[in-house]
């Protein structure tokens, strides 16, 4: 309902004053100019239209976010290590405490002028290294998501109705639907089966086991009173 509510009604009114078409709007800045290629849709938001036309795309961006990710864990496992009070990145930090490239391409530059640099030159050569391979791979990122993009838009020009109905109804609507139910009936499910381990082991012990041990408590009891004096009938 909250999706019906919130959602879907805004669908309709917007379907049945304008019809089933997907025409993208650009997006505005504080100043009400629109901003270089952004550009939205509400009816049909781009994953919809990236999931259904262009997976292959989105896959390729996603191993290139992957692949820079990984390159950055690198780098920051290299600032932990040779950060501190005797670390070959310490002196290359700026007052903000951060690492830049020129402090680092400067320092290279000192280094080897002198005589004995130790392994500091390595791993600064090693650092920088990691940065270039670092702003190539956030290129290689922002070239596949432009290129993404301007596919993406051209698409949206070359929409039919029945895709528009498609994207709409099976996989804006129902898919979120479906998926609110799969998710209610697992948060039902859940409570289920957490109600029933309470229940399972609230009565675990049978009644003829119980009764036996309230039998065995009792007559303890008994011999703890006779033995200081009080007889029981």
């Amino acid at each position: 309902m909250v999706y019906s509510i919130e959602t879907m009604k805004d669908d309709v009114y917007f379907i049945l004053e304008e019809g089933w078409k997907a025409e993208p709007y650009a997006i505005l800045d504080k100043k009400g100019k629109p901003k270089k290629d952004e550009w939205d849709c509400d009816l049909i938001p781009k994953p919809l239209v990236i999931n259904r036309y262009f997976a292959t795309e989105q896959a390729k961006i996603e191993q290139l976010e992957a692949d820079k990710e990984a390159i950055t864990r690198e780098k920051e496992e290299m600032e932990e290590e040779h950060s501190g009070e005797d670390g070959s990145l310490e002196e290359v930090k700026n007052d903000k405490g951060k690492i830049t490239k020129g402090n680092v391409q400067g320092r290279i530059k000192e280094l080897e002028q002198e005589l004995d640099w130790g392994e500091e030159l390595t791993i600064l050569k090693d650092y920088l290294a990691l940065l270039d391979k670092e702003s190539k791979a956030d290129k290689k990122v922002k070239n596949a998501q432009k290129e993404l993009d301007k596919k993406l838009l051209e698409k949206y020009k070359k929409l039919t109705e029945e895709e528009v109905k498609t994207l709409v109804v099976d996989d804006k609507w129902l898919a979120t639907i479906t998926q609110e139910i799969k998710t209610e009936l697992d948060r039902i499910s859940q409570r289920l089966t957490q109600r029933i381990k309470q229940l399972a082991e609230r009565y675990e012990r049978t009644l003829p086991e119980l009764t036996t041990r309230v039998d065995q408590l009792e007559s303890k009891v008994n011999e703890h009173l006779n033995k200081m004096g009080y007889l029981l009938n």
